[in-house]
């Protein structure tokens, strides 16, 4: 795997190597985790919603596209988002209470089979915490996904400055497409079965839209139109 860049089809094609099942699970995925985070902005007063609330809407192709495939083995760390909207999305994977916790855990197995799946943000991704997790991981070849939600100002690959590609490969992805982080999300996991180590998924929120309006466009192009919209 080397560094590079993902998209879906250009518009009007609407061809996908991804089963339609598969396209429309991830629409409904993110469709539940949105309700539940509005619904919980709902019930609190502005100063007081969560961060966990706050970083999910507008941002649910991520957390969707690499979160719906991971297995009853694998662990997440459920720190930017409430912990019941990534349940709705996959209720089979494990979690771990933080960062330190999921490292040392993935040490302490060694196991390509079980992979572990971390999210940040920008800000938090110029921790150290963050960096030393990155270095350990790809050391040991552990069998780590971070993913990272990222603006045009602060790239992934800024978050690694001393691996090299081959050491743990950098996938830039656009972070309102869920098809293409699916992708990726897929790719990385399979690359980290086999023993190759870890993968830093660079989310970039650049390209503005709604990422519900961008699947809702692209199934319409393949003939899959919601029930919820006809």
């Amino acid at each position: 795997m080397t560094k590079s860049k993902i998209s879906t089809p250009p518009p009007g094609e609407g061809f996908s190597l991804i089963p339609d099942h598969k396209l429309l699970a991830l629409y409904a995925a993110m469709v539940k985790s949105r309700a539940i985070a509005e619904h919980a902005r709902a019930r609190l007063p502005r100063q007081r919603v969560p961060r966990s609330v706050a970083s999910i809407l507008g941002h649910e192709a991520a957390v969707a596209g690499a979160t719906i495939d991971l297995q009853a083995r694998d662990t997440l760390v459920p720190t930017l988002w409430p912990s019941d909207a990534l349940t709705a999305i996959n209720s089979t994977a494990a979690t771990a209470p933080n960062l330190a916790a999921a490292i040392r855990a993935a040490l302490a197995r060694k196991d390509n089979q079980r992979i572990t799946l971390l999210f940040s943000i920008a800000k938090a991704s110029a921790q150290p915490a963050w960096h030393k997790a990155l270095n350990i991981a790809a050391e040991n070849r552990l069998p780590i996904l971070f993913l990272s939600l990222n603006h045009a100002s602060s790239p992934a690959a800024s978050q690694a400055p001393s691996l090299k590609p081959e050491v743990l490969p950098v996938i830039t992805v656009d972070g309102n497409d869920v098809v293409a982080v699916y992708r990726v999300a897929t790719e990385s996991m399979t690359y980290a079965r086999k023993g190759r180590g870890p993968t830093l998924i660079d989310c970039s929120l650049s390209i503005p839209g709604d990422p519900l309006k961008n699947m809702e466009q692209y199934l319409a192009l393949k003939g899959l139109i919601p029930k919820a919209l006809k």
